[in-house]
């Protein structure tokens, strides 16, 4: 379906300090039209409860600007991105693999740290102009293969729409996560 593109409110980053790649910063100050629905903040997750307290997004510097690229092309495309998880301490780790202990969904922290943790990981969809997700192949957190990315058990337009967010975050420098159509891990290392 041809969407009508959907205006980029430019940020000045010249009105915004100067940052290093591996700060974390909040990602509304550099796309301020992104959605934000951080799951884990609330009890509306797999684990039922209230993992952590925060309800601003953060990310390393060097992701935001990533996100922001690819937030400008999905715009011209009628879609932008609506955000579940991005940084995650330690501590919401913890809870998580205490509450579902299975490594191939959850990240075991014994094992060593999530991305999330970095501040360079994120959790993200679709959506419309109005703010309504796409269809997707799973809902977020799904522990079933319909969260993978072999597209071929969901619909024609959930495989469509799952591509192209695919496409367009590893266009600008993120990994997709193979069992989880909505994690995506930038590129670049941090400490």
């Amino acid at each position: 379906k041809v969407r009508d593109p959907i205006p980029d409110p430019k940020v000045d980053l010249d009105d915004l300090p100067v940052r290093q790649d591996s700060d974390i910063v909040r990602v509304r100050d550099y796309i301020p039209d992104i959605l934000v629905d951080l799951r884990y903040a609330t009890s509306d997750n797999f684990t039922q409860k209230t993992v952590y307290e925060f309800t601003d997004l953060y990310l390393r510097y060097g992701t935001v600007v990533k996100l922001m690229q690819a937030q400008q092309e999905l715009r011209t495309q009628g879609v932008r991105l609506k955000v579940w998880d991005g940084f995650r301490p330690v501590s919401a780790q913890n809870d998580l693999w205490a509450a579902y202990p299975n490594p191939v969904y959850v990240e075991n922290p014994e094992a060593g740290y999530s991305h999330h943790s970095y501040g360079g990981s994120i959790d993200v969809t679709l959506v419309d102009v109005q703010g309504y997700e796409l269809t997707m192949p799973s809902k977020f957190d799904d522990f079933t293969s319909k969260a993978d990315r072999d597209f071929s058990d969901c619909t024609e337009l959930a495989a469509q729409n799952a591509t192209l967010l695919q496409t367009v975050m590893e266009k600008y420098g993120f990994v997709a996560d193979e069992k989880e159509w909505w994690h995506f891990t930038d590129e670049n290392e941090f400490p």
